[in-house]
């Protein structure tokens, strides 16, 4: 839709919308990349599949993650990616907790109750739970499950400085595009956020930029995906852009209610008194 002037239309058994020109256009050619939230392996598999980026919401160690990536770009450089979009968005990202502290103990402390409960909540929105609205109290749920809750601070963002240099590298080597940190959860403070996020670009940051290079020549995997991206946009069965004759026109609401009687000068400007301008009811272009 962003990337056509009009979107001619589509009519389908699940989605419809009429010919349309879709506003503001991107400033990103052809569009701004496609990515969509996974929270099971078939989920990226399904985004390879489509050609967009995948964003992991499922709570993996670098170990599983290799595997996802393994998995992910396999598909991309396969028959089976029929991109959706104009282009192909090769990125696989993964979200993890976060919190940082000089002391393991209190970076446990600090983030890992938000971590849990946020995994908890989306399993009650998402997996298994009833919810019935303005009664159930998730956060008491989750209060009352905690105890038989996994120790979710193995292998993500919560801990010391060494050793989420540690994990981010090991996620790198995995082959993860992204990492994103989640950390406005549960009881988390706003000063202990602000404590995390400082501590990690002063001790965590410098020690990953001295890797710049071999990210850098990592970039090379758009040179090596290059050909098998060709091919998949070369498999897509692009909409045909809409003639210029067949554009439908859409006629004002206001031509299809019942016109008052002579309108008369004054009146021409009655209807539509807009918050200090005026609002024609006529269009003086066709005067």
């Amino acid at each position: 839709m962003l990337a056509m002037s009009p979107y001619p239309g589509f009519e389908g058994e699940f989605f419809s919308m009429p010919c349309r020109n879709v506003v503001p256009k991107p400033m990103q050619k052809p569009h701004p990349p496609i990515w969509v939230a996974c929270s099971s392996r078939e989920t990226i598999h399904a985004a390879a599949r489509a050609g967009i980026g995948a964003l992991a919401f499922a709570f993996i160690d670098p170990a599983e993650a290799a595997h996802w990536a393994g998995e992910y770009y396999a598909i991309i450089k396969s028959e089976e990616c029929v991109p959706i979009g104009h282009t192909v968005n090769a990125n696989i990202a993964m979200a993890t907790g976060f919190s940082c502290h000089r002391d393991e103990a209190e970076a446990k402390a600090r983030g890992l109750e938000a971590f849990q409960f946020f995994g908890y909540a989306l399993g009650h929105y998402y997996a298994y739970g009833h919810h019935t609205p303005g009664v159930t109290n998730v956060w008491e749920r989750f209060q009352q499950a905690r105890a038989s809750l996994p120790d979710a601070a193995k292998g993500n963002g919560i801990g010391t400085p060494a050793q989420l240099v540690e994990r981010m590298r090991q996620y790198q080597d995995a082959g993860m595009d992204q990492v994103i940190f989640i950390q406005q959860a549960g009881r988390n403070r706003h000063d202990h956020i602000m404590e995390s996020l400082k501590l990690f670009t002063d001790e965590v940051m410098p020690q990953l930029k001295r890797d710049q290079a071999e990210r850098d020549a990592r970039k090379a995997k758009a040179q090596e995906l290059a050909p098998y991206i060709a091919a998949a946009l070369a498999r897509k069965k692009w909409m045909a852009p809409i003639e210029m004759a067949a554009i439908p026109v859409v006629t004002a609401y206001g031509r299809s209610v019942v016109a008052s009687d002579a309108i008369g000068e004054a009146g021409k400007y009655k209807r539509g008194l807009g918050a200090g301008f005026d609002v024609p009811t006529q269009d003086f272009a066709e005067a």
